[in-house]
């Protein structure tokens, strides 16, 4: 049996109750890397906002089918006017490598950093260049429907041919051809027209025969062609970040619904950005981490992930190493409580997995369920009712509770995770002389602890007794 999920659809601006084409199994396409380059955490901030929706369905009791596109075809720069350089020729050039081997690097280190913060594979990963054929199929059934036409080689989609151009964004197709920027290309009917197929130059690395000549795919074509050739042409629920919906996200509603003659996706769900000083982290401004640039500092990749859930999906989520280096000291203490424990006896455990249950079918509202996280920790519960269910909660939280401490740490002796957090609260009031006390009293455990930017650190020396792992005493 499945419960009911409200989810926020950009394409109707409102939460609504989900409703799948076929009852109990979700069908989700979410737009995944281009590989020309390592992702940051900006970009792993929305392919774990689509690894929760797809744990909370499965929790809810759905089927999940999910697919990832690993966008292999270089696109250009400035997709909305198809002007400027395509970033995986940049990259093979940059790298001496060819695009082939620039994809197949990329796509192995992504897929091993999203295991770093214990996002789960997805079913499918279709790769834009094994889809040519089919990309090429919907580009000529848009040119005989008079969606498309064709100058000197290259394949343009006619805006102002489909109606509803724009709905999803919020604009209509008279203001966004109005506000086209830049000098227009004089081979388009409009300037706000986007390309399906390009005509190659001399110097193109990447380039396919076609029925118009030889050239590669646009960017927004490949989208469309993937989804709807692992899912028909109707399916449940799309994803991407919140800078996907214009022009990526428009373009892909014009050409399926162009292509099929009727609404192709249920939901349109959107992640907002990760921002970095108040600016949005991005490649193009230089401003951003790799997941294994946080865990050479010696924070846990889950820290980060922990670090996510703390902010609504479809809102901005500030980021610091000061606040990563919060999050990794209260992970690391959670599963010291729940290895704690976990034999211990259980009880009663209130309402507290209704309560769980409610917040994450309200649109993931994942703030919200880790407040009752905190008050589950906190409360008067059995030791073993609290680790039970958060060992439960862990299949949507994705934190890896279960896990005994660091072995490269060593594990705490009873009472030290106590008195680092009272410490690091007398360094964050400024009060040296309690900080430095506390810091003999745990070097007299056995616990070496060390200050940096991001926080204190610490480590236990060999000697030192670890923590019991077996029976716990019950403290919140």
């Amino acid at each position: 049996m499945f419960a009911r999920m409200r989810v926020y659809n950009t394409l109707n601006r409102r939460k609504e109750e989900l409703r799948p084409i076929q009852p109990g199994r979700v069908t989700i396409y979410s737009c995944g890397p281009t590989v020309y380059k390592y992702a940051h955490v900006g970009n792993l901030r929305t392919y774990i906002f689509a690894d929760l929706l797809c744990r909370t369905l499965e929790y809810l009791g759905h089927q999940v089918e999910q697919a990832m596109n690993i966008t292999d075809v270089g696109h250009l720069t400035e997709d909305e006017f198809d002007r400027g350089e395509d970033k995986m020729l940049v990259s093979a050039r940059l790298e001496n490598r060819s695009a082939e081997e620039i994809a197949d690097f990329y796509t192995a280190a992504f897929l091993e950093d999203i295991a770093r913060v214990n996002i789960r594979p997805a079913a499918h990963y279709p790769r834009a260049t094994h889809y040519i054929p089919r990309m090429q199929e919907l580009i000529a059934r848009l040119i005989d429907l008079g969606h498309a036409y064709v100058v000197e080689g290259t394949v343009y989609y006619d805006i102002a041919s489909f109606g509803d151009y724009g709905k999803l964004s919020n604009n209509s197709t008279e203001q966004l051809i109005a506000g086209a920027r830049g000098e227009p290309d004089p081979r388009k009917r409009h300037p706000g027209d986007f390309t399906l197929w390009k005509h190659a130059g001399e110097k193109r690395v990447q380039v396919w025969n076609s029925p118009w000549g030889p050239g590669f795919p646009g960017w927004h074509i490949e989208c469309s062609a993937m989804s709807t050739a692992l899912f028909g042409d109707r399916f449940d629920i799309h994803t991407g970040g919140v800078d996907n919906v214009f022009p990526h996200h428009e373009a892909e509603i014009a050409q399926s619904e162009a292509a099929f003659g009727h609404q192709v996706v249920g939901y349109w769900m959107h992640g907002d950005m990760l921002m970095l000083s108040g600016h949005r982290m991005a490649k193009s401004a230089g401003n951003f981490f790799r997941v294994t640039e946080l865990e050479e500092q010696g924070h846990d990749p889950l820290a980060y992930r922990y670090l996510a859930l703390q902010a609504k999906y479809r809102t901005k989520l500030n980021f610091s190493l000061e606040q990563l280096a919060g999050a990794d000291r209260v992970l690391r203490q959670m599963r010291e409580r729940v290895a704690d424990w976990h034999d211990a006896p259980d009880g009663p455990r209130g309402d507290y997995a209704e309560r769980f249950r409610a917040a994450i079918a309200d649109d993931l509202d994942f703030p919200a369920a880790m407040a009752l996280v905190s008050e589950l920790v906190h409360s008067d519960l059995a030791a073993g009712a609290k680790a039970a269910l958060l060992l439960d909660w862990d299949r949507v939280l994705g934190l890896d509770l279960g896990r005994t401490p660091s072995a490269d740490a060593g594990e705490l002796p009873p009472g030290a995770a106590e008195l680092l957090d009272r410490r690091e609260k007398a360094r964050a009031a400024k009060d040296y002389a309690t900080s430095d006390a506390l810091r003999a009293e745990l070097a007299e455990m056995g616990v070496v602890v060390t200050d940096s930017r991001e926080g204190q650190k610490w480590k236990v020396a060999k000697g030192a007794i670890p923590s019991p792992l077996r029976g716990g005493n019950g403290r919140g």
